[in-house]
């Protein structure tokens, strides 16, 4: 009995360290294959395949990176910022793809440019009762809203386990939220995770 409990012991020590492991490489393969498809535009004799007989993966990330970073130069400046007002202009043009595109460009400008005020605060409201409490991100409530409301309220994004890119959206007062000291990153390991994922407390703490 004693080496049954032991060689299970075992194999579930083992498989914690593999099961991480193998999930990351997996994933690592999965992005690596992902961006390594911009190299199918190049011309064939650009390949690695033509010139060295092999194909050397994770070029296309290197490829995806340049591009971004050159993309990024541009548009810093004057020039660059009115080449995207063009093409942002030619895309408003077009119904269902403006919809999108703008959208779309709303959050990840809020969420990569840091001027706006989303995910800045985690906060712990009432949901899906009122005995119950969840983990929510405080981001923007617009001003026509605010001002129609009775009390002050903030916007909350409650993501959903363990896929926190989706969620709800609600209006809550202010009052009724309770303020955490955790980072957003913090926050998202225990929402992911479905709270096993917890940080380690301080050393000095007993």
């Amino acid at each position: 009995m004693f080496k049954n409990i032991s060689l299970k012991s075992y194999l579930i020590a083992g498989l914690l360290v593999w099961v991480p492991l193998v999930i990351t490489l997996w994933v690592l393969k999965l992005l690596v294959g992902i961006l390594d498809q911009p190299l199918e535009w190049l011309p064939q004799s650009w390949l690695t395949e033509s010139w060295l007989g092999v194909h050397v993966p994770g070029l296309g990330v290197i490829l995806t990176v340049a591009v971004v970073l050159i993309t990024g130069v541009l548009a810093a400046n004057i020039l660059g910022q009115r080449l995207v007002k063009i093409w942002e202009g030619v895309l408003a043009r077009i119904p269902v793809v403006n919809t999108i595109y703008h959208s779309v460009k709303q959050v990840s400008d809020t969420l990569f440019s840091g001027k706006g005020h989303a995910f800045r605060k985690v906060l712990l409201v009432r949901y899906p009762h009122p005995e119950a409490w969840s983990l929510a991100f405080q981001t923007n409530i617009p001003a026509d809203v605010a001002a129609r409301l009775p009390d002050e309220h903030v916007a909350v994004f409650i993501p959903t386990t363990p896929s926190p890119v989706n969620g709800f959206y609600f209006y809550v007062r202010r009052s009724d939220t309770i303020e955490v000291s955790m980072s957003v990153d913090a926050a998202f390991k225990y929402i992911v995770s479905m709270g096993v994922a917890t940080p380690q407390p301080p050393k000095n703490i007993q």
